[in-house]
């Protein structure tokens, strides 16, 4: 498999072999793949960066920009829409927009608790908690797993002052992710199913308990995976897969665009993931035939199924099947196409072949792969 990278004659690699390269190599595994587009610039970090890393760790010797006497009364309401607008453009992969806005989001959090008293401290503690959880993502993707666990790691502190007894095993959720980025898959795995674990102790009874429980089942079964134990993480998504069926019954989610992303067509998702990743194609086609998305699955989900199929296609030789595909998330999601390494590694293994199918060369040129 090294010969073929480094003699550019594959360019995609399973995640279970790409953990397995970087453990012995010591490295994250975004080092294997390359860093995503992210904001930067000839001289380094863009201003936009500069200032998010700024909002998340402050300088012990920056002035507080409001005394607390003199500030806006906190409106809980106003701040959830704030941070709910944030992830609206986390989903779409605008992060350049999400960026920019940030800071104020975190800035205004952190004004909320400094001036609020009573129930609604903790109700900014909660808020506060899930700007941080926000910057981690955001910083997850363009590359900063640091960064990304700095926010997570406050976010954390702040859910567990707050009045969302379900946000702390959320930000959990996302710690996991980035340890998985950094490939620390034992500790991505512990740590969910101890949160999980946590979760289940007090029901799950209302959808959003279910949605934490079953966010968290699925990201122990993603590190299980990764880690190279395909029929534990099959029995996981399973279990998981069961549970999303009970949201049926249940009345909806209060404040579903905050909590964690987890249905069936999340569950069946994720299962074809693992069925790619662990070499089994034609499983990974079966899985997605006829498959049919809550309209509530965001972008980003239904991105990596798109990526999915299209990888898988491309293993079993449907060559048309995966440009199809591939066109198909281009015109979804023509933001987020731009963001994953993978689209790009599957394009360059398919125009090193024999044959090219209509829409190939423009996916090529598109992604950079051909000028």
């Amino acid at each position: 498999m090294i010969r073929k990278l480094e003699q550019h004659r594959k360019h995609s690699v399973r995640l279970p072999t790409l953990h397995k390269l970087a453990a012995g190599l010591g490295v994250e595994v975004t080092g294997l793949l390359g860093d995503p587009p992210a904001l930067k610039t000839e001289q380094g970090e863009s201003p936009a960066l500069v200032a998010v890393r700024r909002a998340i760790m402050p300088s012990p010797l920056a002035p507080t920009a409001v005394e607390p006497d003199s500030a806006e009364p906190f409106s809980p309401d106003l701040l959830r829409a704030e941070i709910a607008d944030g992830w609206t453009l986390y989903h779409a992969a605008e992060f350049e927009q999400l960026a920019r806005s940030l800071p104020g989001i975190i800035d205004d959090a952190r004004l909320a608790v400094a001036v609020g008293r009573g129930d609604k401290r903790a109700a900014a503690r909660a808020a506060l908690g899930k700007a941080f959880q926000l910057g981690g993502h955001l910083a997850i993707r363009l590359g900063k797993t640091d960064l990304a666990l700095a926010s997570l790691e406050r976010g954390q502190l702040a859910a567990d002052s707050g009045d969302d007894p379900l946000l702390a095993p959320m930000v959990s959720n996302s710690i996991a992710w980035a340890y998985q980025r950094q490939n620390r898959l034992t500790d991505a795995q512990r740590l969910a199913i101890h949160a999980a674990d946590g979760v289940e102790r007090n029901g799950p009874r209302t959808a959003n308990e279910v949605r934490v429980w079953g966010g968290l089942l699925i990201s122990a079964a993603t590190s299980t995976g990764r880690a190279g134990d395909y029929e534990q993480a099959s029995d996981m998504l399973k279990v998981a897969e069961s549970a999303a069926g009970r949201l049926a019954e249940l009345p909806p989610p209060i404040n579903g665009k905050l909590v964690s992303v987890f249905n069936r067509s999340a569950v069946r998702i994720e299962r074809i993931r693992l069925a790619v990743q662990h070499g089994q194609p034609d499983t990974a086609l079966f899985l997605a035939r006829g498959i049919r998305l809550s309209s509530d699955t965001p972008p980003s989900w239904r991105t990596w199924l798109m990526l999915d199929i299209a990888r898988a296609r491309t293993e079993v030789g449907d060559v048309e099947g995966a440009v199809k595909a591939l066109l198909a998330l281009h015109r979804q999601a023509p933001q987020w196409i731009r963001h994953h390494t993978l689209a790009v590694a599957i394009v360059r293994d398919l125009w090193a072949g024999r044959a090219r199918p209509v829409g190939l060369r423009r996916l090529a040129e598109i992604l950079g792969v051909i000028d």
